[in-house]
């Protein structure tokens, strides 16, 4: 009922003509969704029906809910696509509300607001709010507040009313509130900079920041500055090289002289650095940035293979990236993301003329044990997996044949992870796969085995019948 007031003079029945009418259209273009997008992630612009809706958008968000709400195991494919369309809905309004912050004058953004909004952005289905990431701000706030009175020093934010900033002109009153901010966020609250695992995208999110007490540079600057500003002492950002400050003025507000300034390292525990301990800093960076020069080049080696597979040189780049995947069979981070974008862009070409179908019963796949659907195990790195694609020979790369020594095992086949199946094992105790695109290959998990969806069963059309077979021989002997 948010979408309606008590004074809105409303017909009942055309609200629930509109709700049905939006109801037929989700489902319609939901299901559309596996028949155009199979073979390839949906691209930007396979959401432009959408972008044209004729019916009340809150409308289809509902009915995209009841799709995400059907029982558990099943629906699979159209919960896959209605969490995709979802995640594109409330992503354009969360735009709309950035791009309106955007045009507000810079004296008038809130830095936690604008965290906030691209926190939102990039997570448009978890519950977050402006309004409960300040109620977190304004608790360490408050904890820092009492620090400040059992020292006894005269703040004015202890007096002052709720929403109120009141700045605090001594400077050595400054350096005290700033001190007991360390003191909350660094020894109390345990923030700190997350050195280990720097690049993990939830250092970036507030909410995740405030959560889990670890970030980035820049996502714990907002926080810093967030905190001080409400206790009366105004910072500044500064885009620092290769890293992110805070600047604390000691001397007249807006001096040009660099000595009246000491910065802050938010991400360092708080610590204030003189200019020339900055001059210092950025030394330090340099060094450590050649110090992994290596990953860098690596990661630009990667945008330029993606530029290469636009002119269609695939063979190499997959030589390349698969070479890459057998030393990291974990298949995580940007190598997992090329290594499928490659082999999806490789399908696409095939299909160009028509899915590939492949039977069990043809004599070039009388060597292929496994079928779509069954839940294996792998025997040496011991993940748990679902059969989505075989193959009667390894279709990769002469480099990642080598590296994989797929040429000692008498078979090579396997799925895009490119296994080879003497490498996987049935698992007799059979799980969901928790991946988030099951939902793109299967339509329900049955228990013991997952059930393709009709895009998969074209190209596998005997792979049900010898699953469900298997299925009930290893299963039912596995009791016995």
């Amino acid at each position: 009922m948010k979408y309606y007031s008590q004074a809105d003079n409303i017909s009942w029945l055309e609200e629930y003509k509109a709700r049905y009418n939006a109801g037929l259209e989700a489902r319609r273009i939901v299901a559309s969704f596996s028949k155009r997008f199979f073979s390839e992630h949906v691209p930007c612009d396979g959401f432009s029906d959408i972008e044209m809706l004729g019916c009340p958008s809150h409308f289809f968000e509902d009915e995209l809910m009841s799709i995400l709400n059907m029982e558990g195991r099943k629906g699979l494919t159209w919960k896959y696509y209605a969490k995709k369309i979802l995640y594109f809905l409330r992503q354009q309004n969360i735009l709309k509300n950035l791009k309106a912050y955007l045009q507000h004058p810079e004296d008038q953004q809130s830095f936690l607001e604008g965290a906030v909004l691209i926190d939102q952005y990039c997570n448009p289905l978890s519950d977050i709010s402006l309004k409960s990431v300040q109620a977190q701000v304004d608790d360490i706030a408050d904890r820092v507040r009492k620090v400040l009175k059992a020292k006894n020093l005269r703040h004015p934010s202890l007096s002052s009313k709720a929403g109120e900033v009141l700045m605090v002109p001594e400077v050595e009153l400054q350096r005290q509130v700033l001190d007991a901010m360390n003191c909350v966020l660094y020894e109390q609250l345990k923030y700190k900079g997350n050195e280990i695992d720097y690049y993990n995208s939830l250092n970036s999110y507030i909410h995740q920041v405030l959560i889990r007490r670890t970030g980035i540079p820049i996502s714990l600057s907002v926080l810093y500055l967030t905190i001080s500003r409400q206790l009366g002492v105004r910072l500044e950002p500064v885009n620092f090289p290769s890293h992110f400050l805070l600047r604390w003025c000691q001397g007249e507000e807006g001096s040009t002289d660099i000595f009246d300034y000491t910065y802050i390292d938010a991400f360092g525990k708080g610590k204030q650095l003189t200019v020339k301990e900055c001059e210092y800093l950025i030394a330090f960076i340099k060094a450590y940035q050649r110090g992994v020069n290596v990953s860098f080049a690596t990661s630009t080696n990667f945008d330029s293979c993606q530029l290469v597979l636009i002119h269609a040189a695939l063979t190499p780049v997959l030589d390349i990236l698969q070479h890459i995947q057998a030393l990291d069979p974990s298949q995580h981070g940007a190598v997992g993301y090329l290594v499928q974008h490659t082999l999806e862009h490789i399908e696409r070409r095939k299909e160009e003329v028509g899915p590939e179908v492949k039977h069990h019963s043809d004599e070039k796949h009388k060597d292929v044990f496994f079928s779509i659907g069954l839940i294996m195990k792998h025997k040496r790195y011991g993940y748990n997996c679902v059969i989505y694609g075989w193959d009667p020979t390894c279709m990769m790369g002469h480099e990642w044949i080598r590296n994989m020594n797929v040429h000692s095992l008498p078979h090579g086949d396997g799925s895009c992870r490119y296994a080879a199946q003497e490498n996987l094992e049935y698992n007799l105790e059979p799980h969901e796969i928790p991946h988030p695109d099951i939902g793109r290959y299967f339509s329900e998990f049955s228990g013991t085995h997952y059930l393709a969806n009709s895009e998969l069963e074209v190209r596998y059309p005997e792979d049900l019948e010898l699953t469900c077979a298997t299925v009930q021989k290893n299963y039912s002997a596995g009791k016995e």
